[in-house]
């Protein structure tokens, strides 16, 4: 009779170590499965590479983005997503880090250019960072291509929109009279040349000031009243009509002018157009004397 107590105790002892490992390794392939599924459902491409800077991991949006499926990245070097004369260098820098610890890209974002399996390239941002006890590097690529061609787009449409405004003003400024455009603050926003001709004052220097500027003090200590008037009955008094009013120049000097005024409603703005009439009262003042004299001479 052999006791078989301790040889049962002992199989059990190992049926029950298989039983743990084989719930741990179900338990670790469900955790990998749940951090894949994390991983994939990201908006930027992933890979994780080794110190040879061979690919261990993929996400979906990294096949999405660079065209290669995850079978074909694991076990490729990751420079197969470099330009040629950045692949041929790659695993070098990355002996030297090894060797010296010093990080160049570690822990930083750069912009830099990414190869598809097609051979084209393209824009993107790269994030790196070091998982220090398992010995990897983890990266996330965000492809920029969307947001370059945005910018393009923005930078174009500010170039058409500033070709519009030039030619705006080119015309503007071969007005005969005086332009003035102010907000709803009474701040001068836009003058043309002729004002500046007609003023004294430069455009820099009209830019930004109150519109009261050109007007005589009695009228300019009231003109913001009238404006607030305005702008909370919507009453029109000068607004859509031609007055004549008195102006003043830098210097201090006044002349009359002609003043019409209308309003942007898009944009909530109030234009102006000032037709110095110096010469017109001139001319009148001169018909009127000779008038007055003519008659003189007849009586």
């Amino acid at each position: 009779i052999r006791d078989l107590t301790q040889e049962k105790a002992r199989e059990s002892e190992i049926i029950a170590k298989q039983v743990a490992a084989e719930k741990l390794s179900t338990e670790l392939r469900e955790n990998q499965g749940i951090i894949m599924g994390i991983l994939d459902a990201a908006f930027h491409a992933l890979f994780v590479i080794d110190e040879n800077c061979i690919i261990q991991m993929v996400n979906k949006k990294s096949c999405e983005v660079f065209g290669w499926t995850k079978e074909e990245f694991v076990g490729s070097n990751i420079n197969i997503i470099m330009p040629a004369h950045v692949a041929e260098k790659h695993d070098q820098y990355m002996k030297n880090y090894l060797e010296t610890g010093m990080k160049k890209m570690i822990g930083t974002q750069r912009e830099l250019i990414a190869c598809r399996k097609d051979g084209s390239t393209f824009p993107c941002v790269l994030g790196l960072s070091e998982t220090e006890k398992a010995g990897m590097i983890c990266g996330f690529i965000r492809d920029l291509t969307k947001d370059k061609a945005a910018q393009a787009a923005v930078l174009a449409k500010n170039a058409e929109l500033q070709i519009q405004q030039n030619l705006i003003m080119s015309i503007l400024d071969a007005s005969f009279d005086g332009l003035f455009v102010i907000d709803e603050h009474c701040t001068i926003q836009m003058v043309n040349t002729r004002s500046c001709e007609v003023f004294g004052w430069t455009k820099e220097e009209f830019i930004g000031q109150n519109i009261n500027m050109i007007m005589p003090p009695a009228i300019g200590e009231v003109h913001d009243g009238f404006m607030k008037n305005y702008l909370k009955t919507g009453f029109k008094k000068m607004i859509g009509t031609l007055r004549e009013v008195t102006a003043r120049r830098k210097d201090g000097t006044t002349f009359p002018c002609r003043l019409g005024l209308s309003e942007t409603k898009e944009s909530g703005m109030f234009c102006g157009f000032i037709h110095d009439l110096t010469d017109e009262k001139a001319a009148e003042a001169e018909i009127l004397a000779k008038k007055r004299l003519a008659e003189k001479i007849i009586d």
